[in-house]
């Protein structure tokens, strides 16, 4: 992308963004005026994406208010790109009869992601209440795990046999295309509803009509199981660029699709949790910022201790090492100092590495190069800062000795920071344990002290204590 192309793009962002911050903000006057008819008015050539972005906007009061004013079918499009939390608030405020309308149209696997936020109780009243052909394509989803392709695909696709001719597929196509997911891709299943082969809408109107799919379809398919984890199905539809690809169960039986609109919602939910997880913050698939204080408090208590603990060890090290401080006391000035940069260079290292192991960037068996590559990378930052650091402190101290002490020491800390950075990530993913989750408070301890007998030891040498 060009330097311009950019700037447009980035133009077109802030326009949009504008957009909707105007239409919420004349939405919500138009609702406080009780002027419902201009706030239909007003939101009838608005996305439904953006409609729910500006429902979220709104008041608490106001939310249930401007989500009556849509038609039934904005309803159900609104509805699904609600947060979860203010779905739940909706259906609280509906009468019974609102809600099913809604939710019975919703599409089975948004209908499935927003019974996994809701109360066990309250699930099981909606689902007596649909419609026999949904209540089972729900229950289907519903009965697969939690962040696996069966739990998000949707049963809306088209499957044809391969016997049909082109025609007879249309006909199909035309007979279905209001209630699938997409039209866009169309397998081949045979009697046994097994999976054969796969074909575009593009190969299925160019064929002739008395051709039969078999001539036309592709066998070698790429598909999941349903029992595939969500993040291995979003890399294999970005390493290929499918809009969706088909699920399978244990025999090899077509039983739904990942579309790729899915797949950016599960992009986006790994990705956070991911973040929090690296900053020792368990999210709980809640969203954060709307978390009971208390509950964000424990959720961020757990690793606050286990690193309150660690420091009491880089306490313990620094006690023991109490002569040469009382010595030189000039020396425990600069303590905060080393073991700060060496966690910032430890925390760089583990997020490339951590990020690069949730991408397949890199592998395990990769890992010695990976480790000695961000090594060498830390004895180059090492020897950079060093060099600052020394004259810094001779600046500060006047004694050349000292000033060389915290420099060496600097290179020797940012060596082992991004070595244990780099290393660590891959010991636990060998473990079985969450890279991000486990590696920042070993990361600390490895830094915080080992990091000081460096120091101190190295004090003890060059000082000649």
């Amino acid at each position: 992308m060009t330097e311009t192309e950019h700037t447009a793009t980035k133009s077109q962002t802030v326009s949009r963004r504008e957009l909707r911050e105007l239409v919420r903000s004349q939405l919500q006057a138009l609702l406080e005026q009780e002027n419902f008819q201009g706030a239909k008015a007003l939101l009838i050539p608005v996305q439904p994406a953006d409609i729910a972005e500006a429902i979220e906007g709104l008041p608490e009061t106001m939310q249930a208010i401007a989500f009556r004013l849509l038609s039934k079918q904005e309803a159900i499009e609104v509805y699904e790109n609600l947060d979860s939390a203010i779905q739940q608030s909706l259906i609280e405020d509906f009468k019974r009869q609102d809600v099913i309308d809604i939710v019975d149209k919703m599409s089975p696997d948004d209908r499935a992601r927003l019974f996994d936020e809701l109360p066990a109780k309250v699930v099981r009243q909606l689902l007596q209440q649909l419609s026999a052909q949904e209540r089972k394509a729900t229950a289907l989803l519903l009965g697969y795990e939690a962040s696996t392709a069966g739990r998000i695909m949707t049963p809306e696709y088209i499957s044809l046999k391969e016997h049909w001719t082109v025609e007879q597929a249309l006909q199909r196509i035309r007979a279905l295309a209001n209630t699938s997911e997409t039209v866009y891709y169309l397998y081949a299943t045979d009697n046994a509803r097994q999976l054969t082969g796969i074909l575009s809408l593009r190969q299925l109107v160019t064929g002739q009509p008395d051709q039969e799919i078999s001539e036309l379809i592709t066998r070698e398919v790429v598909s999941v199981q349903t029992d595939t984890d969500q993040e291995e199905v979003a890399r294999l539809i970005q390493r290929y660029d499918f809009l969706a690809v088909p699920v399978v169960d244990t025999e090899q039986r077509l039983v739904g699709i990942v579309t790729v609109d899915d797949i950016i919602d599960i992009l986006e939910e790994e990705a956070t949790k991911d973040i929090y997880t690296l900053g020792g913050v368990q999210s709980g698939g809640d969203n954060y910022f709307q978390t009971n204080l208390l509950k964000v408090a424990q959720k961020r208590v757990v690793w606050l201790s286990v690193l309150l603990l660690t420091n009491t060890v880089t306490t313990a090290v620094i006690r023991s090492q109490e002569d040469i401080i009382q010595q030189v006391a000039v020396l425990a000035a600069f303590i905060p100092l080393l073991i700060g940069t060496g966690g910032n260079v430890g925390a760089q290292s583990s997020t490339v590495v951590i990020r690069g192991l949730n991408t397949d960037a890199i592998e395990i068996r990769n890992a010695a190069q990976v480790i000695w590559r961000e090594a060498i990378a830390g004895a180059f930052l090492g020897f950079m800062l060093g060099v600052v650091v020394t004259l810094w402190a001779y600046l500060l101290q006047g004694d050349l000795a000292v000033a060389i002490t915290v420099g060496c020491s600097l290179v020797g800390i940012s060596v082992l920071a991004s070595s244990a950075g780099a290393s660590l990530p891959f010991l636990f993913q060998k473990l079985g344990f969450d890279p991000a989750l486990m590696s920042a408070p070993f990361i600390t301890t490895a830094v915080d002290v080992l990091g000081v007998l460096i120091y101190l030891n190295l004090a003890r040498q060059i000082l000649q204590l």
